[in-house]
């Protein structure tokens, strides 16, 4: 019997205590908090401005991007442009050498042949029109690997 007389209690508390929430529920504002609709608000502009950020930190990167790669398209159009000149540097390198041996050969024969002369001499010619081009398609290069490094010297010598 004492058992039911305590279990009777507990279920009256437990009843008063619903109760009291009850009450709690129903004096409660039917609107929404205006402290809880603010930090949405806040929450929403700064959602909004990281937003943002992000979009203006991707087009960056993205324009960064693009100018990396057009300046190794760059380079590598210097360096095939190089690569050409030095392989019309030994062509001609490699014409002399026979327009001289040839012209020896002549010569050791004692046969002065003017036209194996003259085809000496415009090998020559080409060998160096070959090694002046050469000369200036490395200075190119050499110049658009420098420029950067120079211009952020200058850029960080002026901040």
């Amino acid at each position: 019997m004492s058992n039911i007389d305590e279990l009777q209690r507990r279920i009256t508390m437990a009843m008063d205590r619903v109760a009291s929430g009850l009450d709690k529920i129903g004096s409660a504002p039917a609107g929404p908090d205006p402290e809880m609709m603010q930090a949405l608000e806040d929450e929403r502009t700064a959602n909004a401005q990281l937003t943002e950020r992000v979009r203006t930190l991707k087009a960056r990167s993205e324009d960064e991007l693009a100018q990396l790669r057009a300046k190794v398209e760059e380079g590598a159009a210097r360096m095939a442009q190089l690569d050409s000149d030095l392989q019309r540097v030994r062509r001609a390198n490699a014409q002399l050498s026979e327009a001289c041996e040839a012209l020896q050969q002549a010569n050791a024969e004692g046969v002065g042949d003017p036209h194996l002369i003259n085809k000496a001499m415009l090998a020559e010619l080409e060998g160096l029109r070959a090694a002046r081009a050469a000369d200036v398609a490395e200075t190119s290069a050499i110049i658009s690997a420098l420029t950067p490094l120079l211009e952020n010297a200058t850029d960080e010598e002026t901040a």
